[in-house]
């Protein structure tokens, strides 16, 4: 959410950024928010201004009734009288006016970055670099659920019984190293300074309007049926929503924490054979990064974040990239943003792994989060980023260390959480 101030003195910047991220049925909201604000401005005023004049008035009454002017008294009490009804009138009109303006400002988006390239969507991203040499083998890459299968590694059947579409059962050996590459998604980020976390698993609703946009939460969140609770799409939510409100000590930035959690995602719209499988799922489980920091720290933080992603899956022989998210593709509260893709030898392509985002002071503003320092109390700045979302990774690892015979080799940063296995055998 942008401040008041801003928007107030740049009105046209901003409509340029809705119209930058082809947003143009938003526009309108500059001008109703200006107008809402001069309105809550004056009203604001008026309030204050009566309640200065209620009490001169007050202190005439005292001295009339003390010099015995009851007559006068009575003419000033009705007075402080009517300009106490016009205060009743006006606190709940200014609650009610704040409460559309907020509205509206959370639906304008944040101002992005000016190295974000203009575009409308995913498809306009622009990548920035390789890592790895994306090898296609001489022999045929199976379809991951497939290669899982040879494994007796994967039971859709059960899930669609207990739970239905976009569910999973993993078993065995490859069940295992799901876990060792969330084991090894821990520890590389424990060794980089982060302090590792697990957060709540649900959040209320005044954390999710703090976190994210309206269109995300609607596309993503499960809501608990009766309660005030939502389950967490990522553990960035809850992991930032724990400083909500808060008044962080400067001496303590950055903070640097990273998290584990299951998460919980609608994925509507998902298909295709890619959206199949256990490529797109209503529960995966991730391990997550974000830091809070001054705003003049946050650039710095973004491209270190992301660093490391592509860090650790190239220590676990997987070629990545990065790509560049362009206006059109950033969520609202977004100020820059790229994604992390992983290189598939059965598609000859790359596909999304992580995504890693600065929000600038948007979540600070949304949840009340603030610093103190010489300076004074000020915004901090936000950012998140994904280590490692499996079953994705799982995805990518499998299919580039997939040999000829079926077996697939551990990588070797990962074989210490594999009681020392170096392979594994398909078992049919």
């Amino acid at each position: 959410m942008l401040d008041i101030k801003f928007i107030r003195e740049n009105p046209e910047v901003v409509k340029e950024n809705i119209k930058k991220k082809f947003q143009d049925a938003k526009l309108p909201l500059v001008d109703e928010v200006l107008e809402l604000d001069k309105k809550i401005r004056a009203l604001k005023l008026e309030g204050e201004t009566l309640r200065a004049s209620r009490n001169d008035l007050s202190k005439q009454i005292g001295i009339l009734m003390k010099n015995n002017e009851r007559a006068q008294a009575e003419e000033v009490k009705a007075l402080v009288t009517k300009n106490n009804q016009r205060i009743s009138e006006i606190d709940p009109l200014l609650d009610s006016l704040q409460k559309e303006m907020n509205q509206k400002m959370l639906v304008i988006p944040q101002i992005v970055d000016g190295s974000v390239p203009l575009g409308k969507d995913d498809t306009e991203n622009v990548e920035i670099e390789k890592y790895g040499d994306p090898i296609v083998p001489g022999y045929e890459i199976p379809y991951h659920a497939d290669i899982i299968a040879r494994f007796n590694g994967l039971d859709k059947e059960a899930s669609g019984r207990t739970s239905g579409n976009g569910f999973y059962y993993l078993v065995g050996d490859v069940a295992r190293l799901h876990s060792a590459m969330l084991s090894y998604a821990r520890d590389f980020m424990i060794q980089k300074g982060f302090t590792y976390c697990i957060p709540p698993f649900m959040i209320r609703s005044d954390v999710v309007t703090g976190v994210m946009s309206f269109a995300e939460m609607e596309n993503m969140m499960y809501k608990i049926e009766g309660e005030d609770l939502y389950l967490i799409g990522t553990s960035e939510h809850s992991m930032i929503g724990r400083f909500k409100s808060q008044i962080v000590k400067e001496a303590e930035l950055p903070i640097t924490l990273t998290s584990y959690s299951p998460c919980f995602r609608k994925e509507v719209g998902a298909h295709g054979i890619e959206e199949r499988g256990i490529y797109r799922v209503h529960q995966f489980e991730k391990q997550e990064m974000i830091v809070l920091c001054k705003p003049e720290d946050s650039m710095a933080w973004y491209n270190k974040m992301w660093s490391y992603t592509v860090e650790f899956f190239r220590s676990l022989d997987v070629p990545v990239r990065t790509l560049e998210c362009c206006t059109g593709d950033l969520a609202d509260l977004k100020v820059k943003s790229c994604d992390i893709e992983a290189w598939s030898p059965r598609q000859q392509k790359y596909f999304e792994v992580g995504s890693c985002s600065t929000l600038g002071d948007a979540q600070a503003r949304r949840l009340g989060i603030r610093t103190k320092g010489e300076a004074g109390t000020y915004l901090v700045h936000t950012l998140n980023n994904t280590v490692l979302a499996t079953p994705r990774g799982l995805i990518a690892v499998l299919e580039n260390n997939y040999k000829q015979d079926g077996s697939v080799t551990i990588p070797k940063a990962l074989q210490p959480y594999m009681g020392g296995t170096s392979i594994i055998q398909p078992l049919k």
